[in-house]
């Protein structure tokens, strides 16, 4: 790749061609929990904070009545640091005041108020804040940064969206490094047989679906001659995948083949949504849908929204598992480059390939990205087969650059039919009959889809259409 086609595809500010294809996608901004009290006693006070989103500084907050306001930071009186902002009670009409000169805005922008100004003035009237779209739900709190006068499309219709929240949890960390080389890893399935592998296995009665950093600790579904076997076992033994990967409308899906036997395949389905999200199984019941949210060209934060198609969710203890491995509040590891992401020489040689923890492989999925540098450097890539889905990717973010530059709309979940329509998608992690595996991971599906108790009062998701790759 050459150096202005990697400068292309990973800046992210106002006015980069990138950063505008990313604007037309709904983004999470924070995670609701940040603005719980009991988590957070400040918030009781004053439900506001900082974030920064595509390069861009804004502040977040929930207005007297609850609703969610979401706009720039900069005061429009005189450039003021609005994160500082008095947000006035219920008794006072609500809104968020200046505290340089008393100017009030309203969670959509409109000003208030400008009380230092003479009776009569019709100042206000003229004045605005830029916000943004926001809709908070199952845990994490979407913004939508695109042009000012076009109307956003509906929040994609995903299973992670459309279950209850007592079978969803959302959680989120941050990453010192660009947003595409963060989703690169997610979609590609090759490194979970190296980065992520654990040179013994653990009793299966052991690992729940809530543990953190477990997924290729649990058992994948079906058996090997009547053996239930576990992902550790099966990604430490099977080091060549055949990955194959068919286009969708909202972007890729992905089956990943590790032939066992004559008669068995272990068959993983995922999914990559464009721009920046991965939807994987961690369990027979439980997907993960991470999203990679660009805070500027070179820090992302992750968040992942777990949801349960069988037993509900326990919020707490997913919580507390994964708050031990990070400062708060602004949800950073506490493993970084400063202290080598944990490295451990003698862990490499005795329990993983890796040698950075075996109870949070986030770590392992940190280290690679950030260990390419801030941005890294794609002139200098010798790529191989197994990064045929990351080779596809990055043309389909190519032509969406184009497209969006000449005035045409970008693809998936930017255009309003796609994102209202049900896709799932489905994932599965299990272990097939070779002859047969893909009726049989269908058939496992959607037999999982058919068990789901909040799926029967939703319209069903019908089986999505491959487009030519």
């Amino acid at each position: 790749m050459k150096e202005e086609q990697n400068q292309l595809i990973t800046q992210v500010g106002a006015g980069t061609a990138c950063g505008a294809v990313l604007r037309q996608y709904w983004q999470p901004v924070a995670l609701v929990e940040e603005f719980d009290p009991k988590l957070y006693p400040s918030m009781q006070l004053r439900p506001l904070k900082s974030v920064r989103l595509l390069g861009e500084d804004l502040v977040l907050f929930r207005d007297a009545d609850g609703s969610w306001g979401l706009m720039d930071r900069a005061c429009p009186h005189r450039g003021a640091d609005l994160s500082f902002g008095r947000l006035d009670s219920l008794e006072e009409g609500g809104g968020l005041r200046c505290p340089f000169h008393g100017w009030k805005f309203a969670p959509d922008g409109r000003c208030l108020d400008t009380p230092a100004e003479p009776v009569g003035s019709k100042l206000c009237e003229r004045v605005s804040q830029r916000s943004y779209p926001v809709i908070a739900q199952n845990g994490v709190v979407m913004a939508w940064l695109g042009p000012k006068e076009t109307v956003p499309p509906p929040l994609p219709a995903l299973d992670c969206f459309r279950a209850p929240a007592s079978h969803s949890f959302a959680f989120k960390g941050l990453w010192n490094a660009n947003w595409l080389q963060a989703f690169e890893v997610g979609i590609d399935p090759a490194h979970t047989s190296y980065l992520h592998r654990f040179l013994n296995d653990e009793d299966l009665g052991t690992v729940g679906a809530n543990a953190a950093g477990k997924q290729f600790r649990s058992a994948s579904a079906g058996d090997v001659q009547g053996e239930r076997w576990p992902m550790t076992r099966i990604m430490r033994e099977f080091g060549k995948p055949d990955i194959r990967f068919n286009a969708k409308p909202w972007g890729f899906q992905l089956q990943t083949l590790r032939q066992i036997s004559a008669e068995r395949t272990h068959v993983r389905v995922t999914n990559g949504l464009f721009p920046a999200t991965f939807v994987i199984p961690l369990s027979e019941t439980v997907t993960i849908t991470q999203y990679h949210v660009p805070v500027d060209d070179t820090h992302t934060y992750w968040y992942s929204i777990f949801t349960s198609f069988d037993q509900p969710l326990d919020a707490d203890s997913m919580r507390a598992q994964r708050r031990q491995f990070m400062h708060l509040p602004d949800y950073t590891p506490k493993s970084g480059r400063h202290n080598h992401w944990g490295f451990n020489a003698l862990e490499q040689r005795t329990l993983t390939y890796l040698g950075m923890g075996e109870d949070d492989i986030n770590v392992h999925d940190q280290w690679a990205v950030e260990s390419m540098g801030p941005i890294q450097d794609r002139t200098r890539e010798h790529l191989g087969t197994t990064d045929k889905v990351i080779m596809a990717n990055r043309r389909l973010l190519l032509q969406a650059i184009d497209d969006v530059r000449n005035g045409k709309p970008a693809p998936g979940f930017a255009q309003a039919d796609i994102a209202r329509q049900p896709t799932g998608p489905d994932t599965v992690d299990g272990i097939a009959p070779h002859d047969n595996w893909e009726e049989w991971w269908r058939h496992v599906a959607q037999e999982k889809r058919e068990a789901t108790p909040w799926l029967r009062t939703t319209e069903p998701a019908p089986p999505p259409q491959d487009l030519p790759a």
